[in-house]
């Protein structure tokens, strides 16, 4: 008897982990973590070029050449709207560990073990990359070029990790005082002539503003579409303000020679922007639950957040890869090790994003058991979970009650998760475990 079709099979198990969610789960919040993680994967195959020069892989970008190209920076830099997901699960996460009594410790401890535990992963593979390398006769140069790539989107959990721990002292703080810092930090650096280390505060308060936002969510602050839309409209002023007039790079990442980087540090132009994506995400919120009510959106969604931080980790790794793969043959490649100067690069590294999506897909199939743990949950009994008969157990939620809808009084945050880029994702259980056996057929 034949196998039944990839479609049947996809659309089974979609409506399957449909069935599985609970329906207080607020799914915008895992819609929004996606589109973060996916955007900032593209962004850096997109704006990332590793070129061969005397004989060393360097480093550059097609903004560096192309300034025009700016406007990308705007769709992929989603930063802001992983630290509004953070907070926003942070605050609920941690409200909902003091009602069942767990110590700020206990509650503290479980979060960034679940953040880090992917980490040890990349690091142990690329410290012996490096030393088999560097033994084998690779230049310094190369080598310190692959390890920033790979390390430098670890910045990223150290600051969330860092903001996570403080969550009981910054839950309930204001966006504004966070934002009057970068304000007075950038005044100091560029009016005032201050030590260009001062901007490093930045990267504390910078990012903490959107994670006091989602704290601020958790809340009920944005049940109404005003505070969303001034959001949007200001941030949106601001940073067109900041940009024409106050000196501020157009692009919202680093850019390869430029005096200022908006990222690195964060500064008040890359908040600004912040705002704005933070109001856009929050205004889309009935239209993702919309989009997210449907089964086969819903079960991509899930699917991305099971693994969200594999994608995050390893997406630079699966990129080098292949680069260095293509370096087997005789002529350098374009859109791969070729200088992004052009749109005929920019047209030939679109192609080239299905062989990095393939790469990465090899890395997750290696390392996803890092992060999704060896261990899982025991199904519950089919009857009595999801009213589906033959689904073991439910998509659990961690993200708060649906829009329009009132949480039950049981919490649910202490059910095991997977850990996330921003946060926790429930594991999904029985599902889920279907889901990767229907992958693997």
């Amino acid at each position: 008897m034949r196998s039944r079709k990839p479609t049947t099979r996809w659309s089974t198990l979609a409506d399957r982990i449909d069935a599985g969610t609970t329906a207080h789960r607020d799914r915008t919040v895992d819609a929004l973590r996606a589109f973060a993680i996916l955007g900032v994967v593209l962004g850096h195959w997109l704006v990332t070029a590793l070129t061969t020069a005397d004989g060393a892989l360097r480093t550059t970008s097609p903004l560096a050449h192309m300034s025009a190209l700016a406007p990308v920076s705007w769709v992929f830099q989603t930063l802001a709207v992983f630290f509004l997901v953070g907070g926003h699960v942070a605050a609920q996460g941690y409200e909902s560990a003091r009602g069942r009594g767990v110590s700020y410790g206990q509650w503290v401890g479980q979060r960034l073990s679940r953040l880090f535990r992917p980490v040890a992963a990349v690091l142990v593979l690329w410290s012996v990359t490096a030393g088999g390398m560097l033994l084998g006769g690779v230049g310094t140069d190369t080598v310190h070029t692959l390890l920033k790539l790979v390390l430098s989107p670890l910045w990223f959990l150290l600051v969330f990790a860092a903001l996570t721990a403080a969550t009981p002292l910054v839950a309930r703080l204001s966006p504004v005082w966070p934002l009057a810092v970068v304000a007075v930090v950038d005044i100091w650096r560029f009016a005032l002539g201050g030590p260009e280390w001062i901007g490093w505060v930045n990267v504390a308060a910078g990012w903490l503003v959107p994670f006091t936002l989602g704290a601020a969510w958790s809340r009920g602050a944005f049940t109404r579409r005003t505070p969303a839309a001034l959001l949007l409209g200001g941030g949106i002023a601001a940073t067109a303000v900041l940009i024409v007039w106050g000196g501020y790079p157009a692009s919202m990442v680093g850019v390869p020679g430029a005096a200022i980087s908006n990222l690195n540090p964060p500064t008040l132009a890359a908040v600004a922007f912040g705002l704005a994506q933070c109001g856009l995400a929050l205004l889309l919120r009935k239209p993702l639950a919309r989009v997210m009510s449907r089964p086969r959106a819903w079960a991509k969604v899930a699917l991305v957040n099971l693994s969200a931080m594999t994608v995050f980790l390893w997406h630079q790794t699966a990129m080098m890869a292949v680069t260095a793969l293509g370096l087997l043959v005789s002529t350098d490649l374009p859109g791969l090790h070729t200088v992004p100067d052009s749109p005929e690069w920019i047209a030939t590294r679109l192609l080239w994003l299905p062989v990095f999506a393939a790469a990465l897909t090899v890395c997750w199939a290696a390392f996803r058991t890092y992060e999704q743990g060896s261990s899982r949950p025991k199904p519950r009994p089919a009857h009595g979970t999801s009213g589906v008969p033959g689904t073991p157990s439910r998509i659990v939620a961690s993200s708060g009650p649906a829009i329009g809808k009132t949480a039950p009084a049981t919490d649910t945050a202490a059910t095991p998760v997977a850990p996330t880029a921003v946060g926790t994702v429930s594991a999904v259980g029985g599902p889920v475990a279907t889901a990767k056996e229907h992958i693997r057929a």
